[in-house]
């Protein structure tokens, strides 16, 4: 027995797909089916050839069947998993694959995010059984399979993952690498980098070694050098005999060799140091919610890119693994965040919260670990910090994700007061968001020059570690206009951003090492009173058109680029179009 079946697309959200009000707000249990034909040469080589049934991401609780057995099952969404079909599929070609989907987008005290379902039983005002998912978070509770789903084979030997670390001087660089195997011990490894032009710069062999560039192209972030996202490529070539075969497996990965340092007051990419200059986003759009939208993805990059914005922070999940390529290939830096955003609750402190957390990291590290891009990770976005049992929280979760990439600093977003906070001592970057004039003291931009400095000056005391402004900004409806700047007006968003900006024109000669605004574009959020049709504090609208503080924010990041004495007369004569 089913319930109504209806075409649904993927990669997309399911919420905004229909004209059902049922639907854009449901939580529960939703069915995903389709038939596919695989390709006979799959199937016919069952003992060498490995079939892989791979999901980009779903949200949030998967179980996976193909022909009616289970396969996998996950939970979480953002970030991938697979299952190996082979045996399944093999042994009947020409049948078509029936691949069947259950996802719940329910959220618990022990999910990631957290949420609570809250039974409604007053008779009276609510009809039987009605419950509503709460959340603790700011952004509309999207569901659906939102990442490609894609099938694909190996050899039955092949390799499985790669882990790539580097270091470099003038000179120099060493390029690190371990690379793992699965489905036999008897193997050779071969391994080849070459440049941009197609060059052999290095070779090596085994599972792990170093290879040494003479001379190296470093990744440099964008607006930092004249060739910024300069990537190698590793081509990693391995070969087995299994089976009375010659089996051989071949994975080409994209390598940027730089190098991140953190000091008490700096942040250093290969040595120099880098202001975050940049936004916070959304994977968020009409129609299609939290799926993968390539002209979209593509739109978005050359915004930021005509911004002057050289990073951003994947606010509050990890984002499509196509748009960090992107952001691999352009040089857009990158605070590369769990979805550990709504941590509100005493019983999301728990083991049973601990321990998926720590997965989550494990999945994510794993997934992004050889990006050049990613600087740091974030572990949490304005968990409540200042709760005795945070403290064994995150010091279990950032040492956790320290062992598992030593290579990179932590951090996560607070917005707990410096005084209270118990996870602060643990992270090696403050990221503090705060709105000031805004949600304290609204409409009173004269308080902010004395609360942002009180906030870094206090921050810095208490720490001693560089401080990047990881969210600020104001709602503004496009259109809606007032002098004297008054709330939700387009002015009154530009004005906070000045007084802000002043501010951080003094600290950051000092200690204040970037400046995120939130957010990059209006996006959607759950219904409340002080959301009409979302989140506004997007300096583009939703449909990613400027509003004013786009421009105060443009001529401000050119600026601030261009004092760097790095960049070529190419790169700064961008300040003319200002």
């Amino acid at each position: 027995q089913t319930g109504p079946v209806i075409d649904m697309p993927v990669p997309s959200s399911f919420n905004d797909i229909t004209q059902d009000p049922s639907l854009e707000n449901y939580i529960g249990w939703v069915w995903y089916e389709k038939e596919v034909l695989l390709p006979l040469r799959w199937l016919q080589d069952d003992l060498n050839t490995r079939v892989v049934l791979r999901f980009g991401s779903a949200h949030y609780y998967s179980i996976v069947w193909v022909n009616g057995v289970q396969v996998v099952e996950h939970e979480g969404g953002h970030l991938p998993f697979e299952a190996d079909i082979s045996s399944i599929v093999q042994g009947s070609p020409g049948i078509p694959c029936r691949i069947t989907v259950a996802l719940n987008n329910t959220l618990t005290p022990h999910t990631l995010p957290p949420g609570s379902i809250q039974y409604m039983n007053d008779k009276t005002r609510y009809p039987k059984n009605y419950f509503v998912q709460n959340i603790r978070f700011d952004f509309f509770n999207y569901a659906g399979i939102h990442r490609p789903v894609v099938l694909y084979t190996t050899p039955s030997v092949y390799i499985d993952d790669i882990t790539v670390t580097t270091t470099s001087s003038e000179s120099v660089a060493m390029v690190q690498y371990q690379v793992s195997v699965v489905g036999s011990t008897l193997y050779s490894l071969s391994l080849s980098l070459h440049d941009q032009e197609g060059k052999v710069v290095a070779t090596g062999d085994g599972p792990a070694g170093e290879l040494k560039v003479l001379n190296p192209n470093l990744w440099w972030p964008y607006l930092m050098h004249e060739n910024p996202g300069y990537r190698y490529s590793l081509e990693v070539k391995m070969q087995a005999q299994a089976n009375g075969a010659l089996l051989e497996d071949v994975y080409t990965l994209p390598v940027g060799i730089r190098t991140v340092h953190v000091t008490s007051t700096q942040f250093l990419i290969n040595g120099r140091p880098f202001y975050f200059h940049g936004v916070n986003k959304h994977e968020d759009a009409d129609i299609r919610g939290k799926g993968l939208d390539w002209p979209l993805v593509v739109k978005d990059f050359n915004l930021l890119r005509w911004l002057g914005a050289n990073s951003f922070r994947t606010s509050h999940y990890p984002y499509a693994e196509e748009i960090m390529d992107l952001c691999d290939a352009y040089g857009i830096v990158v605070i590369d965040e769990c979805p550990g955003v709504g941590i509100k609750m005493p019983e999301s402190f728990g083991n049973k919260s601990l321990q998926h957390h720590l997965v989550v990291m494990e999945e994510l590290i794993r997934r992004d670990k050889n990006r050049p891009s990613v600087v740091m990770w974030s572990v949490a976005n304005e968990p409540a910090s200042e709760l005795p049992p945070a403290a064994y929280y995150f010091k279990t979760v950032i040492a956790h994700t320290k062992a598992l990439d030593p290579s990179r600093p932590v951090t996560f977003v607070t917005d707990a007061s410096y005084a209270l906070d118990r996870g602060a001592p643990y992270v090696d970057v403050i990221c503090v968001n705060s709105y000031f004039s805004w949600y304290h003291d609204p409409g009173h931009l004269e308080v902010i020059p004395l609360q942002l400095t009180t906030q870094f000056e206090n921050w810095y005391k208490t720490y001693q570690k560089p401080i990047i402004q990881s969210e600020y900004g104001a709602d503004s409806v496009p259109g809606l206009h007032s002098d004297p700047p008054l709330m939700f007006s387009e002015e009154y968003q530009k004005a906070m951003l000045r007084e802000y900006h002043s501010v951080f024109d003094k600290k950051r000669k000092e200690y204040v090492i970037g400046e995120l605004i939130w957010n990059f574009a209006d996006f959607m959020t759950n219904q409340g009173t002080t959301r009409v049709l979302g989140n506004k504090k997007g300096i583009f609208t939703r449909q990613r058109q400027p509003k004013s503080a786009a421009f105060v924010l443009r001529e401000r990041y050119w600026k601030i680029a261009n004092e760097s004495s790095c960049l070529p007369p190419i790169i700064k004569s961008h300040s003319l179009f200002l």
